[in-house]
């Protein structure tokens, strides 16, 4: 027999073998009755519905969606995000070969039914962002010795913690955050060897922590921040070998840090703020070689020790909102890895001595100042070759500090920037034309400072905001920004946000001194959100061009000296929800339609030649605002099963069988 007869003999045995096998499996493939009806009875409990969940038409469970089957068996039922309402069905008990399930992201509501935790042989329960109440069944691990990753997270269970959750052996993954439970941790949690997840923050957990947690020597992410847990730390992290990363943000823990957490080699990221923790920061980067991150604001923490400048590797640094005044002490010369540092309300002094030790780090890029420096004049540049350098420079905030001066002339060099706060200072002058130069900039706020001049006609060319969906590369913030609303100086409220997409792309200049014509060029801002000129002594008519600015939402003119009417073509700005042009010198008709209609008459008073129609401004009374809303949006489970790899494999095997009998291949 020549090579081409036997090669050809081997593949059509192959061919032939396999066709049968498969077929044989995929005959086989028919999902067992009980299965079948555990699916279809957890099904007609669903107050939605699933579109290919249909026995009549799809006879075979096994090719539905979701659905993953082992022979006759199904062994895993994933339904994560696919927008379902309604009760979990305890019929899913049916299913005693299943080994993953995961019901996550959806609209369930009610308990949990108690026969879901005998399935012997699951190793995957995922409730997590669900809607789901009462406490957990006290019974809970008592049939689940296959359980590695159990998830509960981001519902409304309340009471304690089961204690039986010890007897899942076998559990690697536990997160039970954000729900209502209370009371300590069960000691017997402290007895799974092989956990290495353990989230229990945002909860109403209580009670010291103890010193059993030094059991869990398998530990990498432990997580209890957002509680009420209160006491010391407890010297327990020798034991905990491999933790990687811990937060206890915000608790009532109290002392001084535990001499083997600010030892541990192991540590990546440490979260300890919003506690009333004491002592020296005293961290030994010596031993914590691999801490990239670490959060201690809102304590009461002395100044740090020397140990903290030799972490050489520190990625992220929050030393806000302590009473630190330690300025001399600061020395972040060494901290060259550092991209992002908070210093806010830390009682800091010395703006250009500050600016001048930071602008050693050349890849510091996040930069949070504020309320600091009261009453300290804007460092400007010194001779030329001195200037300070902030290459990398993607966010400076330095707001809320009534620093004295003009504005700072060292920021020409930061090209990368795209978030600029100066708000709530004394500055003077003008603002200089090169801010417009800034390809990225796309939000600034230099609201509350004493700026005079005409606005810079170059930020109608800011780059960033001319379209519609720019994108910036993403800056998570490590740590949130606290930002304060304002109006005339009087606080109002506290917003965190804890990356720089969360800010809306805006332009804020109000309570200033400027004066002079709004550009029509502002229309080439396609992307902008928000613009907000109130309190200034800006003239001239709202140009008709401000309509292109497709995507404002916020729009406010208020209390300026603008003439002229209100141009009619702002009824196009579909997304304005807010405008405001009242106390100017305006007159005309207030246009209608759109989102007119929904604006209140405080947007247009002091305006006294302005009307609606024939009716004076005073009487004019909008329709109430519609607002329609969307529903949730869900990502579509999709699943690649086994009729697709079947009919892939398959249709390989046929193509080459159908090149050899043609003599294509050798030929």
């Amino acid at each position: 027999m020549g090579f081409h007869s036997l090669f050809w003999s081997i593949i059509l045995i192959s061919y032939i073998s396999f066709g049968t096998s498969t077929t044989q499996k995929f005959q086989n493939f028919t999902t067992s009755p009980s299965d079948l009806k555990a699916l279809t009875d957890f099904s007609s409990c669903l107050e939605s519905v699933i579109l290919d969940w249909n026995s009549s038409t799809y006879p075979d469970c096994c090719t539905w969606s979701g659905v993953t089957c082992v022979g006759p068996k199904v062994v895993r039922l994933e339904l994560g995000s696919t927008g379902l309402v309604g009760k979990i069905s305890a019929s899913l008990a049916g299913l005693d070969q299943l080994r993953v399930l995961n019901l996550s992201h959806n609209f369930f509501t009610g308990s949990l039914p108690h026969n879901l935790f005998h399935l012997q042989n699951l190793e995957v329960m995922d409730f997590g962002n669900n809607h789901l109440e009462g406490p957990i069944n006290t019974a809970i691990c008592s049939s689940l010795p296959r359980l590695q990753v159990f998830k509960l997270s981001n519902n409304f269970f309340s009471g304690k913690i089961p204690e039986n959750l010890g007897n899942c052996s076998s559990l690697k993954y536990l997160s039970i955050k954000g729900n209502d439970f209370s009371g300590s941790i069960p000691v017997s949690i402290f007895e799974l060897q092989y956990l290495s997840v353990l989230h229990l923050q945002n909860n109403k957990l209580s009670g010291p922590l103890t010193e059993e947690v030094g059991k869990l020597s398998n530990l990498v992410d432990f997580d209890i921040s957002n509680d009420e847990f209160s006491g010391i730390l407890p010297n327990i992290f020798v034991g905990l070998t491999k933790l990687e990363f811990f937060s206890a943000e915000s608790n009532r823990f109290t002392g001084e840090l535990p001499a083997s957490l600010v030892n541990s080699p192991s540590l990546h990221m440490l979260d300890l703020r919003n506690n009333s923790l004491s002592g020296s920061l005293n961290l030994n980067c010596s031993a914590m070689q691999n801490l990239t991150y670490i959060s201690v604001s809102s304590n009461q923490f002395r100044c740090p020790t020397a140990g903290l400048w030799n972490c050489s590797r520190l990625d992220a640094i929050d030393l806000s909102f302590m009473n630190l005044n330690c300025e001399s002490s600061f020395n972040f010369k060494n901290l060259q890895s550092l991209t992002q540092l908070s210093l806010s309300n830390a009682s800091m002094h010395n703006l250009s001595g500050t600016l001048k030790i930071l602008s050693h780090c050349r890849n510091l890029g996040t930069v949070f100042l504020s309320m600091n420096f009261h009453n300290e004049e804007m460092p400007q540049p010194p001779p030329e070759g001195q200037d300070l350098e902030f290459s990398n420079l993607k966010v400076f905030v330095l707001g809320n500090s009534q620093i004295e001066g003009s504005f700072p002339a060292w920021l020409r060099g930061c090209k990368m920037l795209q978030m600029l706060d100066l708000s709530r200072n004394h500055l003077t002058g003008s603002i200089p034309s090169w801010i417009g130069k800034f390809n990225n900039l796309y939000y600034l706020d230099l609201t509350n400072n004493s700026f005079t001049g005409h606005i810079p006609q170059s930020l109608t060319m800011l780059l960033s905001l001319q379209h519609k969906n720019f994108s910036l590369e993403g800056t998570p913030f490590a740590f949130p920004l606290y930002a304060y609303g304002s109006g005339n100086n009087t606080f109002k409220r506290t917003i965190t946000y804890k990356k720089v997409s969360s800010f809306r792309p805006s332009l804020l200049l109000s309570y200033n001194k400027l004066e002079g014509p709004i550009w029509p060029g502002f229309g080439n801002l396609k992307g902008l959100h928000g613009m907000d000129l109130k309190h200034n002594s800006l003239s001239g008519p709202i140009p008709w061009q401000l309509s292109s600015m497709t995507m404002l939402e916020i729009l406010d003119l208020s209390h300026n000296k603008l003439s002229g009417e209100i141009p009619q073509s702002l009824v196009d700005l579909s997304f304005l929800s807010s405008f405001d042009v009242s106390y100017s010198q305006l007159h005309g008709e207030i246009p209608t339609k759109g989102q007119f209609d929904t604006f209140p008459p405080t947007s247009f008073e002091g305006n006294k030649d302005l009307y609606h129609g024939s009716i004076s401004d005073s009487s004019f009374t909008p329709s109430p605002p519609h607002v329609t809303r969307s529903p949730p949006h869900h990502e579509k489970l999709e699943i690649i099963g086994f009729p697709f790899w079947f009919g892939g494999v398959a249709g390989f095997f046929i193509t080459i069988a159908m090149c050899f009998a043609s003599g294509w291949v050798f030929s």
